[in-house]
């Protein structure tokens, strides 16, 4: 029987997985889906490697099924397709390791208790990363567990570039820049090289633009900045979330506005970027095809930000080689790469307009001095090597049980 390395993403109102299996030395993906609508009428989709649907379900409207039931659906309908494969362990994307984690962890109850102290600094993500944790070190704690963190691949920035300009004291108790997606940027980098060494080994900026969105700038596939810092909002305007802000904004809705910690937090993480701007959606693509003006000003906004923070990425590599676009819309959106890639001519880009319509992988010209790409990102294989790594082939197979 193969070993299979299980991978869960588990947001506050979804959860999505992958099914790795043991393939000439790698994990290759076997099954994918995702049960979305926990808290409303969920709906549950997994496909085969070949992305042909292999099951589906739709509960009946009303029905809560929560983290809790949809990791026991789970394991129920995982149980029925293994039978012919021992599951070796389970990898979670989490999204933050703080400075202790700056690798891969085993999971247990102590290391649990650790990371549920970063709940503040990443409210959308890190207490759901962390529920199926839970519910699995409950149920079955012979089940090897790996946590897989997006703020380690920024651990090899300089002290300067994790530095706030606030007292001392404040930094030594942890509040710095941390940085995020770090697993996507990890993957881009681990194959950057089969598609351009010279910005492998060089100064490549990163553009991960998703609902999440950020941008990376590496030197010799190591990060050396980021536009996110000590929280996932930070940065770029995105979905739902306002990226960079001035901190005297905040200030002003408490003194003028009354208005608390949770609705401010409520506001920049959930009610605005691009739904905030065009109060229309969230969705790029909905915004892109709008011709409403408040949503091309949400694009424009999206579009200027990038291209001021391109600058600085650049500026602090001192140089560029590559720019590389990934994630939801940088892989899909044809127009914003042509946006961002035209604004970015005075740095040496020049963009293949065919090239880009095709959706690349190289979407410059021949001659331009600064190369551009589409590569589309893998958090979850990313997560399945880390898992297959770190238990090692000794690691105990368990059974997939509820």
């Amino acid at each position: 029987m193969a070993d299979a390395i299980l991978v869960v993403n588990a947001g506050s109102s979804s959860i999505k997985f992958s099914v790795f299996v043991e393939r000439a030395g790698s994990p290759a993906l076997a099954l994918g889906g995702q049960i979305e609508g926990l808290y409303t009428r969920a709906h549950f989709v997994a496909k085969d490697a070949a992305g042909a649907t292999a099951s589906e379900k739709t509960w009946d409207a009303g029905t809560k099924l929560g983290h809790e039931g949809a990791v026991d659906f789970l394991a129920t309908f995982l149980r029925s397709e293994l039978t012919e494969l021992r599951l070796a362990g389970v990898g979670h994307r989490v999204v933050h390791g703080g400075l202790e984690y700056t690798k891969p962890v085993r999971m247990d109850a102590n290391v649990l208790a650790k990371l549920e102290k970063f709940n503040p600094l990443a409210p959308l993500h890190q207490p759901n990363n962390l529920k199926p944790i839970r519910l699995l070190l409950e149920r079955q704690p012979q089940l090897p567990q790996v946590a897989c963190f997006d703020t380690s691949f920024h651990r090899t920035q300089p002290p300067v570039a994790q530095r706030f300009a606030l007292p001392d004291e404040l930094h030594e108790a942890g509040v710095r820049r941390y940085g995020f997606h770090g697993l996507s940027y990890e993957y881009i980098a681990s194959v950057l090289p089969q598609h351009d060494r010279k910005a492998a080994a060089g100064r490549t900026v990163v553009l991960h633009l998703g609902n999440g969105a950020s941008m990376c700038a590496m030197e010799g596939s190591k990060s050396v900045a980021s536009t996110m810092g000590f929280t996932a909002v930070d940065g770029l305007p995105m979905g739902t979330r306002c990226g960079s802000i001035d901190p005297g904004v905040i200030l002003y809705l408490m003194d003028q506005r009354g208005m608390d910690a949770r609705a401010i937090e409520k506001m920049i993480y959930n009610q605005s970027g691009l739904l905030g701007v065009s109060g229309i959606s969230s969705d790029m693509r909905t915004l892109l095809a709008s011709k409403e003006p408040r949503a091309q000003l949400a694009v424009d906004l999206y579009v200027y930000r990038i291209r001021r923070e391109l600058g600085s990425l650049a500026a602090a590599l001192g140089g560029l080689d590559a720019v590389v676009f990934t994630g939801g819309i940088g892989e899909n959106a044809t127009a914003i790469r042509e946006r961002v890639c035209r604004d970015a001519a005075w740095l040496g880009v020049e963009l293949d307009a065919a090239a880009n319509g095709k959706g690349g992988p190289r979407i410059s010209t021949g001659g331009s001095r600064v190369s551009a790409w589409v590569i589309p990102t893998n958090e979850e294989l990313m997560i399945a090597r880390h898992t297959r790594a770190l238990l090692g082939a000794a690691a105990p197979a368990a059974a997939v049980s509820a």
